[in-house]
């Protein structure tokens, strides 16, 4: 293969520096956390005025106050009628603006995700941002056939030892059902909780929809920490559901877990998703104002029933393709309704929550990496706290695909070196290295500055590619999904972590319906 003038020059250039093998190593020793952390600070972009704040809050506490939210169960009139809530003949229960706005002023404004292992707790606060997965998908993509399929089980276990090891996914958010036991609520429950808690020592999420098994769950996990009580003092995993059914009803089963998640004194995790031109106005300042209220009842709710609560305040409009009526996660709109929410609440404190990395394309392509990529950077750069960034997410939130979580795990670290901008003092201005440089080598390649900030300055990539043409020639051509996918099989293969002690697993397993084959959480089993 004859090798490109461009390249010939590169790699001439390359050995005159001096300090290649110097920077390899380096390179090679990089550890990404020290280019970029959890938590770093967003806030960079307002899509809203301060006036289009006042005006979207003000409307949604008419519509709190005159329209109200339909169908509150016993559990939240219980709470809300004595504290000046009202139930009219419609059945709607109206909220006071002034009761509202005391609500807000008392509402958490920060918290700690604890996680299994102290070293990865998280402090949820500010305009600080922190990337999870999410999702609860049904099918996985296939990579081989390219087709879809249902997800199992061990489908969730597998995920949760694959972000257990990516680096940019800091919790871990069910990203997908376990559709063989879909029929059986509390089986299914159990162990998509077991599932993660084997799988992963980062804070994780479940969606619950059946209030009873809340109590269960929390068994589950003190038998896990050994102590009646344990799980409660440093709650390491998320309840939360979608208590709200757009336009402007409570949902029974979600709206009981809400009640019964404040009343344990836990966070609250919500996701209000109208979806705006089918239940909520296709206006998108129409569908914040409502979305808004919405989430503000929930708010009101938690902190009715427990002063103080923090409630992660999930604001989630979705949108529509006006054309069809179907939802799309990838648009323009999405990440300007994403990023406006986020605005809106930052603007009061809230612990803010929304979804991003959604896409409409079936498989790792183009498309996904640009919509995935325009949702998820404006609402990081929006400063949302918690950002359900569906890292291998496909088909507009139906499909999973393991080797788009690791090419997103690297498109989330580019964002997060993104958020952390650009240092700006006399040391990082250069003056003296320049100068130094201008009348001595005459490059920076194998200057000390270089090599000291190799480790802090710049993020390298897992999976993207960077090499020259030709190298990536001599190499098999790969594509980005085809690394992914051997990065999947390389992490997948060995990994398998015991987070749980044998004489605990013996104890669940003996009071708890797990599913889990102890032969699929061991090497050899052939999976991968």
């Amino acid at each position: 293969m004859t090798e490109s003038h461009s390249t010939r020059r590169d790699r001439k250039r390359t050995k005159r520096s001096g300090g290649r093998s110097a920077r390899r190593k380096i390179r090679s020793n990089t550890n990404a956390a020290n280019a970029v952390r959890a938590g770093m600070p967003g806030g960079q972009y307002r899509p809203l005025t301060d006036n289009d704040i006042k005006r979207i809050y003000d409307t949604a506490l008419k519509i709190l106050e005159d329209i109200g939210i339909g169908d509150p169960i016993p559990e939240i009139l219980h709470y809300a009628l004595p504290k000046g809530c009202t139930l009219d003949t419609d059945n709607r229960l109206r909220f006071p603006r002034s009761l509202v706005e005391d609500l807000i002023d008392v509402s958490a404004k920060e918290y700690v995700l604890h996680s299994q292992d102290p070293v990865n707790d998280l402090t949820v606060r500010g305009t600080d941002v922190l990337f999870g997965s999410s999702g609860e998908a049904v099918s996985i993509l296939d990579y081989e056939s390219q087709r879809f399929r249902p997800t199992r089980l061990v489908d969730l276990y597998d995920a949760s030892r694959l972000a257990d090891q990516l680096e940019h996914i800091h919790t871990f958010g069910q990203p997908f059902i376990a559709a063989e036991y879909s029929g059986n609520v509390y089986v299914h429950n159990i162990n998509i909780a077991y599932a993660q808690l084997a799988g992963t020592r980062k804070s994780f999420a479940l969606g619950i929809a059946e209030v009873d098994h809340i109590e269960t769950l929390i068994a589950l996990f003190d038998t896990y920490l050994g102590e009646e009580g344990a799980f409660l003092k440093r709650p390491f995993c998320t309840f939360g559901g979608c208590p709200i059914v757009s336009p402007l009803r409570f949902g029974k089963d979600n709206a009981e877990v809400l009640v019964k998640v404040a009343e344990l004194g836990l966070h609250v995790d919500v996701a209000v998703a109208p979806q705006a031109g089918a239940t909520s106005p296709a206006a998108l300042a129409g569908t914040l104002a409502q979305c808004f209220a919405e989430t503000l009842a929930c708010m009101c709710v938690v902190n009715l029933v427990r002063p103080g609560t923090a409630i992660n305040f999930g604001m989630w409009p979705f949108i529509s393709d006006l054309r069809t009526g179907a939802f799309t996660g990838g648009s323009g709109e999405e990440a300007l309704v994403m990023a406006a929410t986020t605005q809106l609440c930052n603007h009061f404190g809230f612990i803010t929550s929304v979804g991003a990395g959604m896409t409409d394309s079936k498989t790792m392509d183009v498309q996904a990496g640009y919509e995935k990529a325009l949702t998820t950077v404006t609402a990081a750069l929006a400063g949302c706290n918690l950002i359900a960034a569906y890292p291998g997410i496909v088909g507009s939130l139906i499909g999973q695909s393991f080797e788009g979580m690791v090419i997103d795990n690297d498109m989330i670290g580019n964002i997060q070196r993104i958020l952390r901008g650009i240092e700006v003092t006399e040391e990082t201005l250069s003056y003296d290295v320049i100068k130094q440089t201008v009348t001595g080598a005459g490059h920076f390649l194998g200057s000390q500055q270089t090599l000291e900030l190799m480790e802090t300055e710049y993020l390298y990539p897992s999976v993207a590619d960077r090499l020259a043409p030709a190298a990536w020639e001599e190499l098999g051509s790969k594509t980005l999904y085809e690394k992914a996918h051997d990065r999947v099989g390389n992490m997948l293969n060995d990994y398998y972590p015991q987070y749980i002690d044998p004489k605990v697993d013996a104890r669940i397993r003996e009071n708890f319906p797990i599913k889990l084959d102890p032969i699929d959480m061991r090497r050899g089993n052939g999976r991968w």
